[in-house]
Order: C-alpha cells, then structure tokens, then sequence
C-alpha cells in the first residue's frame, strides 16, 4: 500500500489496479484508483461527444457531413434495438437503454486504448444491474399494481413465493456478475500476457485485444442492455 498498489500477485504482473493518492474521510484512508481515473476519463468521453453531437445536430443540414451521419446512424441503431425488443414502450426507455449501452459499450473497449475498462470493477457493474433493478419493479408496480405483483410471486402456486423473491432479487447479481466476470477475464489474460511473455509479446497481442476487448466487449455490452429490455417488458406485461 506504500506504493499505492492495490492488487498484485507478483513485481511481473500488473493488473492495472493502482492507487494514485489518497485521503481522509472522517479519520479512514480512502484511495482513489485507476478504476477512479479510467471511469472519470470514459465519462469526459461520452459527455465531450455527447457536447459535440448536440451542437452538430443543432445545425443539422439536409446533406450531412460525416459526424452528424455517424450521431445519426447510432441514434437510429439504437432505436430500432429498443424498439424491436420493447415495441410500444420503447420511447419511454430509449434514453436509458441507449445511455447505458453507450456506457458500458465505451468502457469495455477502453482496454483498446491502454485504460483498465471500468466495468472490470464489480463497483462499476454492481450499481448498473441496481438501476435496472430499481427501473424493473418501479414498472412493475406500476403496471400490475400490488395485487399483480402479489399473483406474480404466487405463480403456479403460494409455496414458490420463496422461490421467486429469490429469483427477483437474483436478477442485479446476476446481470452485474456476468458484465464483470467477462469484462474482468479479459484483463486478467492480457495482463498474463504481458507480464509472463514479456518482450515477446510485441504485436501478436492486437489479436488478442480485439478479441477481449472489442468483440467481448461488444457482446456483452449487448447482452447486458437485451436483458434490461426483457426484464423490463416483462415487468410491464400486457397494457
């Protein structure tokens, strides 16, 4: 902790986790890490874009140039996913499903570029499935009232209530342990990698990279935003 390392197994691994300095929070040492940095950098990323693409759309012309095609592609990729998955729901949601796949997409290939992708901490990925959590049983409350709720635990029977409060609550584990765990290999193998082959790891590794870090992390990213749809359609039910 002297050197502000957070987690090493050996001086030829690094894992990427560093504290890079630390305070007092009433009397208890409190470290800012890399994860710190790297999520603070992905959020300057997606808010800078976000800066840019609003004025870039504010100016829009009937022949667009190649960065209000680009905002223009996403936002239409994004809406049909949203909306192929939740139909009529989908403009009450699309804002969030895009925010989060942007996201997580964002900071699960920042591996690319030298940063530890935040999501490979469980303190990123364990507040995302507690949103969607939150979001699913607001809607359902909503939809299906607390009687509906109430049928729903009780569903075939009474006796599998304890079974499906399990299963509900089970769900932002599960969605936050998936993102992290995959997120988390990847960084684990390259930093394997780089620390046991050393100078012999010179170019090959790219392979590796885009492997673990964009088509992954493409992957998961999408995963991740299917299940918040699903969920949440569910929740809704049929209006």
């Amino acid at each position: 902790m002297g050197q502000g390392i957070l987690l090493s197994s050996s001086d030829e691994l690094d894992f990427m986790i560093h504290g890079v300095f630390q305070y007092n929070f009433f009397g208890h040492p409190v470290w800012i890490t890399t994860t710190h940095i790297c999520l603070l950098i992905v959020m300057l990323v997606i808010i800078g874009f976000a800066v840019a693409a609003n004025i870039t759309m504010k100016k829009a012309t009937d022949v667009p140039g190649t960065f209000q095609n680009i905002v223009e592609m996403m936002v239409e990729m994004l809406d049909g996913m949203v909306k192929t998955s939740m139909g009529k729901s989908a403009a009450k949601f699309a804002n969030y499903i895009g925010t989060i796949f942007i996201f997580i997409l964002i900071s699960n290939i920042s591996g690319l570029f030298g940063l530890r992708p935040p999501t490979a901490d469980y303190g990123v990925t364990f507040p995302l499935g507690v949103m969607t959590f939150i979001l699913i049983h607001f809607n359902k409350f909503k939809h299906q009232k607390v009687s509906g709720v109430i049928k729903g635990l009780c569903d075939p029977w009474p006796i599998w209530a304890p079974i499906n409060i399990i299963g509900d609550i089970a769900v932002p584990i599960s969605l936050s342990l998936r993102l992290f765990a995959n997120v988390l290999s990847g960084t684990v193998m390259m930093a394997l990698v780089y620390g046991l082959l050393k100078w012999f790891a010179l170019f090959w590794p790219a392979a590796l990279h885009v492997y673990f870090d964009l088509f992954s992390g493409a992957i998961q990213t999408y995963v991740f935003c299917m299940l918040t749809m699903t969920y949440i359609s569910d929740a809704i039910g049929e209006e």
